[in-house]
């Protein structure tokens, strides 16, 4: 697919709140050019994430920005042949005390610097992780957001240890499916919600104790719930959890305004704590994680980069388990 001077690449071409496919465009696009410390990494997968239909929603990005290339994601060939899997957090460690997502001026790709869907991404040479040998390029593609933001909220963020009882809100997306099965893989008890029945049954495949459908009274309250829906599920999170416990919200899938419950959080002394991402060190360690354990991110499907917009189609109705990648 490789041409002189150009490139396939998957962009957003236009921004359309309501439809946002209608702004997505395939085709050419010019190659990457490397800045000072930067290099260029031919792309073998990349993987959806819902950061890039909320970016066609405009979420992020301004008009003046397109045509902008999408995608987060990725596992290729860095310039010297070296597999390797690229951390997508554009910042400076020095500028968020040693935590470049702490950087007040960090990005991802894809929102000031053009993304993963193409045959070619430039990148800080910083943020190439080297690929293990075990994992496939479909997998590691799989790693850089969602599987990254599950085990800082989990590992980091969350403050309760293997044996507590977590709870995931919405499993089917990429972080609710990664958090039941770090979850289970590292000896937590993971109760999982769904209105699907048949992603509760996925989730007690991944290795959840048990399921529930959304806003179901569970039997127990649980040390810490994992939220990534927002406003659908903010009220079941806020009450199922012991005193004391605490909330770890990555993501609004379903609205940011849900009723605060404060009278609730402050009588109970409960924790609300926020988690964007990850680092590259972070990224290292799930990387050996998963290559220790045997552990793999579940893929709903693999689809050639030509055909995204199929991926994109499915991502928008919600029809999916684990990731969409995307093969170059």
């Amino acid at each position: 697919m490789a041409r002189v001077g150009g490139m396939f690449a998957v962009t957003a071409a236009r921004i359309d709140a309501e439809q946002p496919l209608n702004g997505l465009e395939l085709g050419e696009r010019p190659d990457p050019v490397a800045p000072e410390g930067w290099t260029t990494v031919t792309v073998r997968a990349a993987a959806l994430n819902h950061h890039d239909l909320w970016t066609l929603r405009g979420v992020g990005v301004r008009p003046e920005q397109l045509p902008l290339v999408l995608g987060c994601d990725a596992a290729g060939v860095d310039e010297d042949g070296n597999e390797v899997i690229v951390h997508s957090v554009i910042g400076d460690p020095a500028r968020g005390q040693g935590d470049e997502t702490l950087d007040p001026g960090r990005s991802l790709l894809s929102e000031v610097h053009d993304g993963t869907l193409a045959e070619r991404v430039a990148v800080p040479r910083r943020n190439l992780v080297p690929k293990p040998a075990a994992l496939s390029f479909e997998e590691a593609a799989c790693l850089p957001t969602a599987w990254l933001t599950a085990y800082r909220m989990l590992f980091d963020k969350a403050g309760v240890q293997p044996g507590s009882t977590v709870l995931v809100q919405g499993a089917g997306g990429g972080v609710a499916t990664a958090l039941i099965a770090l979850g289970a893989a590292a000896g937590y008890r993971v109760w999982a919600t769904s209105r699907s029945e048949a992603k509760r049954k996925r989730a007690l495949e991944l290795g959840a104790d048990a399921v529930f459908e959304s806003g179901a009274r569970l039997p127990a309250r649980v040390d810490a719930v994992m939220e990534t829906v927002g406003q659908a599920t903010w009220a079941h999170s806020v009450k199922s959890l012991r005193p004391g416990g605490r909330i770890v919200v990555s993501g609004a899938t379903s609205g940011p305004m849900p009723p605060a419950e404060l009278t609730r959080v402050f009588f109970l002394q409960l924790q609300v704590v926020g988690s964007t991402m990850g680092t590259r060190e972070q990224l290292v360690r799930l990387a050996s994680f998963l290559e220790t354990t045997g552990l793999r991110p579940p893929i709903d499907r693999v689809l050639p980069l030509a055909r995204a917009r199929e991926g994109f189609a499915a991502m928008a109705e919600g029809e999916l388990f684990g990731k969409i990648v995307f093969t170059v």
